[in-house]
């Protein structure tokens, strides 16, 4: 049995909750609510566990504890000995690796940076700094990678190739965001347009809420 500590419905729990849909390991998890909002996640109990006080972590039944998105989906995905979400071979797992990377720290951190400085974000109690014209900034790094992103989708139906990668989870997440946040894909972006259907089609996007 595996535990996720999780907060229901942010960007990063929902990563892990659809790498654990795709493995057939969601009906094997016990989900505990972290109330982000509340500060719950700066409790002593729970930095006991994941110092950084960050959401999701994985607790085995050792009691060991990951964290990292791109960790606990690595880990998820070794358990079946098909490792499909991060890759079979070398240049599968380099090219998954860099994918997820470029999509993770220029669309969803970038987003992710401007819903906690450029909107109230998670509430004066919780978003202790905030940097306006940083968060604007971070939009518009967002949206250029959009466009990147949509340009990559030429020619192939997923990120990093012909298959659904932990790259392609990620960008869901991001999607989600925008959606949250009440932007939208550009509709001259065919590319982003066609893969948003087609990923949110699978039945992990389902459990992703």
């Amino acid at each position: 049995m595996l535990k996720v500590y999780e907060f229901k419905g942010f960007a990063n729990p929902a990563r892990v909750r659809i790498a654990l849909a795709e493995k057939g390991l969601f009906d094997k998890t016990e989900f505990v609510q972290i109330n982000l909002p509340a500060g719950e996640h700066r409790s002593p109990e729970y930095r006991a566990k994941n110092p950084s006080g960050l959401v999701p972590a994985l607790e085995l039944e050792d009691g060991t504890i990951l964290s990292e998105c791109s960790a606990i989906t690595e880990y998820l995905d070794g358990l079946s000995g098909e490792t499909d979400l991060t890759g079979r071979t070398a240049i599968e797992r380099a090219r998954i690796n860099m994918m997820q990377r470029k999509i993770e720290q220029g669309f969803l951190g970038a987003a992710t940076d401007f819903f906690h400085h450029a909107t109230e974000g998670l509430g004066p109690d919780v978003e202790l700094y905030q940097n306006a014209d940083w968060g604007r900034h971070q939009l518009d790094v967002a949206m250029k990678t959009l466009e990147w992103m949509n340009g990559v989708l030429e020619g192939q139906d997923y990120f990093a190739g012909d298959a659904f990668t932990i790259a392609d989870i990620t960008a869901m997440a991001g999607c989600a965001l925008l959606d949250f946040l009440k932007l939208e894909i550009p509709a001259g972006y065919k590319n982003m347009h066609a893969w948003h259907a087609r990923v949110f089609a699978r039945p992990s996007a389902a459990l992703a809420a």
